[in-house]
């Protein structure tokens, strides 16, 4: 046997992956998958409850801007709304004290609700969470000023 033809068997034979090698390691990646994913998309609801509960923070320093300027809240006629473009008639209004209307929607696409007066405080400002119901758990929990 020549040395080329030993050569050329052996590189023929090493180039590739056998069936069960690949199996063995698509059943190892779907095993960490299994494993994995569910906490992923634990921390992913968790991230839009914590998104909500800064933007509605921001939302209260919002209005407190527009309480200095005007010495009251915005009526709930009114509505946050009020923050991003003028009411009508508005003598001292000195905004918009928030950029975009989009800032008024929690993670989940729905708009933040808001009362005034508010049950827990002089205004409530709140997320009704994924479930866009009151009350809730996790991440259909209610989120708000209070």
């Amino acid at each position: 046997m020549t040395e080329t033809t030993f050569l050329s068997r052996r590189h023929r034979h090493q180039a590739g992956f056998t069936l069960l090698e690949l199996l063995v390691v698509l059943t190892i990646m779907g095993l960490l998958a299994g494993l994995a994913g569910p906490q992923v998309l634990k921390y992913l609801g968790s991230s839009r409850t914590q998104t909500a509960r800064v933007q509605v923070q921001n939302i209260v320093a919002s209005l407190e801007l527009f309480y200095v300027d005007l010495h009251r809240y915005p009526t709930e006629a009114e509505g946050l709304k009020a923050l991003v473009t003028a009411p009508p008639e508005m003598a001292g209004w000195n905004g918009p004290y928030l950029r975009k209307m989009d800032a008024l929607r929690d993670p989940w696409g729905n708009p933040y609700g808001y009362r005034n007066p508010g049950k827990f405080g002089n205004i409530d400002v709140f997320s009704l969470g994924s479930d866009n119901a009151e009350g809730g758990t996790g991440e259909a929990q209610d989120v708000g000023n209070w």
